[in-house]
Formats: structure tokens, C-alpha cells, sequence
């Protein structure tokens, strides 16, 4: 395990222990059987959910992960968590354009989320980073508290880094709740 202290070369200014939940949606479990050029070389999204639980683990952050197929699952996730998470990681994956509840359901947790993608959405197709269907809109991004896209894998570690970072930061989001 990582010292939480120096974890990637960053020394993390806050002590506060943290739960992330990280979720997943539709087409994720697919990862590793993916478009290369969008996905990269990551073999599955149990390598990815290690991936980031081990990045957590260095910053001296409990990751949770969650991955499914079904609209439904990710809501009861969103529902049964919340009084345990401190913030919430989402790919929106299908979802991206509609998902209205699931957007709707992290908005109720009164909770930070990063919206997070591999490509870059917003990119043209013949882009480097961008989707071949794209550009896409998002439904989640008018309401996440920040994004981290166009990265592979690397988004998701942005997200995390961008969150602790955050809730340590007590002018921004580090404020114990009252």
C-alpha cells in the first residue's frame, strides 16, 4: 500500500478519511472488450475498480465501486449509500444523454459528484479523444460539481485526486456538514 501522504508525488494537505462511491453504467461491464482507440489497454472494469480503489487506498480514501447494465440498480445504489458516502464518482456511460433519475437521485444526496468519462464527449469524432458517434451533451453535466474527460482510465484518477482535493480544501467543499 501507497503512503497516503506522497501518493503519485502529491502530498495531500488534509487528514480526513473519505468514502468515494464509484459508479458505473451501462456498457461498462464490457470494458476491455471496447473500442481500443476510446478505452485503451485497461483488460476489464474489475482492473479499472482496482485501479482506482488502489489510488483511493493512497490517499487514505475508501473507494466503493459499482457497475450494472440497469438504470434501476444504479439508483438503489444512489439511495442506499448515501448516508455513508462523502462524494460520488459517476460514468454515466448509456446513460449519458438521458438518465434523468439518476441525475435527479445524486442531486437529493446533497452530495459532490464528478461526472467522468473516458473520451472526451465533447470532441468531434475524428478526434483523438472524441467518441465516433460524437459529439455528445450530456444530461449529468449541469449538475455535477466537475468533470474529468478525454483521459482513459486516467479520468477516473483525476476525478478522485480533484475530489480529495476538494474536501480538504476548507474553502471549498471541506466544511463539515452542520
Amino acid at each position: 500500500m501507497t503512503d497516503s501522504s506522497t501518493s503519485y508525488g502529491w502530498r495531500r494537505p488534509g487528514a480526513r478519511a473519505l468514502h468515494i462511491t464509484l459508479i458505473d453504467g451501462p456498457n461498462m461491464p464490457n470494458l476491455g472488450h471496447r473500442n481500443k482507440r476510446v478505452y485503451g489497454p485497461i483488460s476489464s472494469i474489475e482492473a479499472l475498480h482496482d485501479y482506482v480503489k488502489e489510488a483511493g487506498a493512497g490517499l487514505g480514501v475508501t473507494v466503493e465501486t459499482m457497475t450494472s447494465n440497469h438504470e434501476g440498480a444504479i439508483l438503489d445504489t444512489i439511495h442506499e449509500s448515501a448516508p455513508r458516502t462523502d462524494a460520488y464518482i459517476l460514468n454515466p456511460a448509456g446513460l449519458t444523454k438521458t438518465g434523468e433519475a439518476v441525475r435527479h437521485a445524486l442531486e437529493e444526496t446533497g452530495k459532490p459528484w464528478i461526472e467522468t468519462h473516458f473520451s472526451n464527449i465533447s470532441a468531434p469524432p475524428w478526434s483523438g479523444r472524441g467518441l465516433p458517434g460524437g459529439p455528445w451533451e450530456s444530461n449529468f453535466t449541469r449538475s455535477a460539481t466537475g468533470m474529468s474527460m478525454g483521459l482513459r482510465h486516467h479520468s477516473y484518477l483525476g476525478a478522485l485526486i480533484s475530489l480529495v482535493s476538494a474536501f480538504d480544501d476548507e474553502d471549498f467543499l471541506g466544511k463539515e456538514a452542520e
